[in-house]
């Protein structure tokens, strides 16, 4: 008979698939390692057994112990997966930009889930970071995974991901294309190719609102690169532990709309259900294009399975409301082209007091504006607002505006159609901050804005 002992034996060796209609302009042959055959549906169950493993060694890990976690999603099915065979219990924290579906998979895993706010800093008492260092210390017999910094995640790829496409490839890979998140999957995996062969390329791709592009073309961690963005698995507002730069040759940036609509592309000209991160990965491969040759062989990773976003990328509502699909008519840039250039968009420091907000939005004539800390985008303020604040509370006027800011205005990109901004924007969201990326400059949009650019 031939069976496996448990779930945890099946997870590697996943197959490596020559993808043909969606790169046929393109010059190199364009393998994707497609890890959504792991058990757990990503290359996260690889790192997650790892550090169970790594951790059980140590005495970090025993019987009984609870598992603690920040988790986009993937790397708490894998150590839920692990769990469950192992007998230790879980408890995970996520953000609220994260699919529900995967949320959905961590509970159905007997998990705790805990869904924590993204647009804050990782230092933060409510980030997912912060809040799950806290139920560490607070839980007795607990043991926190920590991804970001525990380098038996990129060990786990250096042992069996990097093994498998030299293999595979009989040693012919020139290039590896991967997103760069954690950072433990493109430094594990390039670090044992490199050594294999060190003429082999590694490309990391990132998305825009977060630090690792310019971090490894300058050496300066900016925090001007920091804005809430959508695509799911990719990009940090800090340095984790497993990103080595020295590892990865270049980063290429792509928007969340085009990764986006790559993730649709996928399934739809290649018949593989793959998540987010694949979409940006091959949108960011296409966009290099003139960095390739007739005889490269590129291998691309595929993170996970469609299915973790049924309810966003292949949801045409949510890609309506997102601006992510091609409509016909006006777009951001015309509705832009009505507004003064008055040398870029009035902002609120979240140290600010509340009187000091009311006078800068009066003294600019405008009705509402972001909430910035360290010139990172963390919330917004609506006159609306503040008027109901001060009226109930007058005291609130020497408060800092952080104690009443709102939600931060979400980001469209600049070849969003009209009729996906005008369902962006409601009473509880009166703006959307449009961004240029070819020239970096960003723009706000009201209701008022679109009126007027269709008058």
């Amino acid at each position: 008979m031939k069976y496996k002992n448990n779930i945890l034996e099946t997870i590697g060796n996943t197959p490596l698939v020559k993808l043909n209609n969606i790169v046929k302009d393109f010059p190199a042959l364009v393998l994707a390692k497609v890890e959504s055959f792991n058990p757990g549906n990503s290359i996260k169950d690889r790192m997650a057994l790892k550090m169970i493993e790594e951790a059980e060694k140590a005495g970090k890990l025993k019987p009984g112990f609870t598992i603690i976690e920040g988790t986009s999603g993937n790397t708490g099915m894998g150590l839920a997966m692990a769990a469950i065979v192992k007998g230790y219990r879980c408890i995970f924290t996520t953000t609220d930009k994260q699919s529900k579906e995967k949320v959905d998979a961590l509970r159905a895993f007997g998990a705790e889930v805990i869904v924590c706010p993204t647009n804050v800093d990782p230092e933060d008492p409510l980030s997912y970071y912060s809040v799950s260092s806290r139920l560490e210390k607070e839980i007795p017999n607990s043991w926190k995974a920590n991804q970001y910094d525990n380098l038996s995640n990129s060990m786990a790829h250096f042992t069996s991901t990097g093994p498998e496409i030299w293999e595979q490839t009989a040693g012919k890979i020139t290039h590896l294309v991967s997103g760069v998140g954690t950072g433990g999957t493109i430094t594990g995996t390039g670090k044992f190719l490199k050594e294999k062969n060190p003429a082999i390329k590694v490309f990391g791709i990132d998305t825009y609102g977060s630090v690792f592009k310019k971090y490894k073309e300058t050496g300066i961690f900016d925090k001007n690169e920091i804005y809430p963005y959508i695509t799911e698995g990719i990009g940090e507002d800090f340095l984790p532990g497993n990103v080595d730069f020295s590892v990865i040759d270049y980063f290429e940036k792509v928007t969340d709309k085009d990764a986006a609509k790559m993730t649709r592309e996928i399934v739809k000209q290649e018949g593989i259900f793959a998540g987010n991160s694949a979409g940006a990965a091959l949108a960011g491969l296409l966009q290099m294009k003139e960095k390739f040759k007739k005889d490269d062989v590129v291998v691309v990773i595929f993170h996970d399975h469609g299915t973790r976003y049924l309810g966003k990328m292949f949801n045409d509502e949510w890609m309506l409301g997102n601006g992510f699909l091609d409509i016909k008519g006006l777009l951001a840039k015309d509705i832009v082209s009505y507004q003064k250039k008055n040398g870029g968009i009035i902002s609120i420091d979240a140290g600010a007091t509340v009187e000091k907000a009311m006078k800068t939005l009066t003294s600019h004539n405008i009705s509402q504006a972001p909430v910035t800390r360290d010139f990172r985008m963390i919330g917004s303020l609506n006159e609306n607002h503040l008027y109901s604040c001060v009226v109930s509370n007058p005291e609130i006027l020497s408060r800092p505006v952080s104690e009443i800011m709102q939600p931060a205005f979400p980001f469209a990109d600049i070849s969003t159609p009209i009729e996906s901004l005008a369902k962006m924007l409601n009473s509880e969201r009166p703006a959307v901050l449009v961004k240029d990326f070819k020239i970096e400059q960003t723009f706000i949009i009201t209701r008022h804005d679109i009126m007027k650019a269709l008058c």
